[in-house]
């Protein structure tokens, strides 16, 4: 036994709410590690739909890691959504041409990088990632977050705008755990080691083979 295969779009079958993202979405600058899962009370395509302003000119990625865990209803803001704050006006003038192009002459729309979420990442319902954010391997975020800023590993996160609630683990934990890179290991080592996965030992889990 190897595990569900990461190339199956649905695991659970007939079950058509919950999918393999990488194997659904399939969108320019945005990248999906293996087992990593959304699940929709409607339609999985959802999730690319919440994707938004995430125009091709902006250039800006959205990389999500292995074995994430997105549920119903969240949304990731990008780039494209930003407007000029250090003039006058927030208006963007220029996108509607017919001589108004020349308002972002010698100016440029804010841009504040690519959109990261690590391995192991649990986002709760509803929840809200704004541009440029990073989200470190095993944060959890609470449901209906607005996460404007990053997101320490192993952090658990909630509000508006979203706070560091709780610490998972000790820092030298983490750091045993960031070594570990266990999403990285084959699958079959994940398969004859998953009850260590889902148990609180992490001595346990680096003694494993």
């Amino acid at each position: 036994m190897t595990g569900p295969n990461p190339a199956t779009s649905f695991p659970l079958g007939g079950i058509k709410t919950l999918c393999f993202l990488n194997n659904v979405v399939n969108l320019k600058n945005v990248s999906i590690g293996d087992y990593t899962y959304y699940d929709d009370f409607e339609n999985v395509q959802n999730f690319a739909r919440n994707i938004r302003y995430h125009f091709e000119f902006t250039g800006d990625r959205l990389v999500i890691g292995k074995f994430c865990q997105i549920a119903s209803g969240v949304e990731f803001i990008m780039n494209g959504g930003n407007h000029l704050t250090s003039g006058i006006s927030t208006f963007p003038f220029s996108i509607f041409g017919s001589g108004w192009e020349r308002a972002m002459e010698g100016k440029s729309f804010p841009i504040k990088g690519d959109t990261i979420v690590g391995n192991d990442v649990w986002i709760g319902y509803k929840a809200l990632i704004m541009p440029g954010v990073r989200i470190g391997d095993g944060a959890i975020i609470a449901t209906a977050s607005i996460v404007t800023k990053d997101v320490p590993p192993y952090a658990i996160v909630g509000g508006n705008p979203a706070r560091v609630l709780k610490m998972r683990f000790t820092d030298d934990d983490i750091r045993r755990l960031l070594k570990l890179r266990w999403w990285d290991w084959s699958a079959e080592k994940i398969t004859r080691n998953v009850d260590l996965l889902s148990s609180a030992s992490i001595e346990a889990l680096e003694r494993c083979d």
